[in-house]
């Protein structure tokens, strides 16, 4: 059984975030790459503020979370791309209605009113351990100040941010903006907060990732994948070589850890939540894990 961390909470939320002023060098990805992913899903609310300094408190090397765009091209986080009434409240705090599920668009809202929405307090099934608290959803902007300033309070290391765009063709300008407008927002916040160098974005769309290789060549890319295609046939329908190719774990064995690092490609399989299969992973070679529990990291 899961053993619960408990975190300085008070200290998290009354944090005062400050702008970056980094120097934007190249920086080397970790040797072996722990990612909390959404933050620290199954300990505190996903994509939020206190989940990516909780996963911080816990020693990983990547943050890896979502993004979205708003009504009015503000870059958010979260996983999907309206309100989930399966772990998110209202703005009242109320229940969001069965029939309502997919009723609250983002990319239908200007972001002062998705703001306003708890998406912390409403006990999520799936993740039992979760510590509840009010949170938002946050700007991207955001997260980058709060996590920099946190990092130059506590002389911690330099994390990298790992960002997936949400996106698939046939919810183009209905959930998200297409590929060229989603890249180019997304690259404002992070060349305005000068992170550049600590930045991997990844993606199911390969089109978001072909964007980004095309205008942003220096960018760090990551290829997710959940199907049984032939790893020859994903990068095929990329069209270039990814710096990290990220599988559903259960799809990774030693071959295909073998034709990766043959092309110079990291391998970090997505989402590990069993310490047994943590261990399984790294005796096969994977370059990093990304799991909803980094406080099993430390047992690694």
């Amino acid at each position: 059984m899961r053993k619960t961390v408990s975190f300085a909470l008070i200290t998290i939320l009354n944090f005062t975030a400050c702008t970056s002023t980094m120097t934007p060098t190249a920086a080397t990805l970790p040797v072996f790459d722990t990612q909390g992913h959404r933050g620290a899903r199954g300990l505190l609310p996903e994509n939020t503020v206190p989940a990516m300094l909780a996963a911080m408190n816990l020693g990983v090397t990547t943050l890896e979370m979502d993004a979205q765009v708003s009504k009015d091209g503000q870059v958010l986080l979260s996983h999907d791309p309206y309100l989930n009434p399966e772990h998110e409240l209202l703005a009242d705090g109320t229940e969001i209605p069965a029939a309502d599920g997919q009723k609250y668009v983002l990319y239908e809202m200007n972001y002062s009113d998705i703001r306003k929405f708890d998406v912390g307090s409403k006990r999520y099934s799936r993740f039992p351990e979760q510590q509840l608290l009010p949170a938002h959803k946050p700007l991207l902007s955001e997260v980058i100040d709060t996590v920099q300033a946190y990092i130059k309070k506590h002389q911690l290391p330099q994390v990298f941010y790992n960002i997936e765009t949400k996106s698939k063709p046939e919810t183009d300008n209905k959930y998200h903006p297409a590929p060229d407008e989603f890249v180019q927002r997304l690259m404002a916040v992070i060349e305005a907060k000068e992170i550049t160098p600590w930045v991997i974005i990844q993606s199911f769309d390969v089109r978001t990732l072909q964007v980004l290789h095309q205008q942003y060549p220096q960018v760090k890319t990551a290829l997710l994948v959940e199907n049984q295609d032939i790893f020859e046939q994903h990068l095929d329908k990329l069209g270039f070589i990814p710096d990290i190719y990220s599988p559903s774990y259960h799809l990774v064995d030693s071959a295909l850890v073998a034709a990766a690092h043959q092309r110079s490609i990291r391998v970090i399989p997505w989402t590990v939540n069993e310490l047994a299969e943590m261990r399984h992973l790294k005796t096969l070679g994977v370059d990093g894990i990304i799991s909803d529990y980094p406080n099993l990291f430390n047992k690694l």
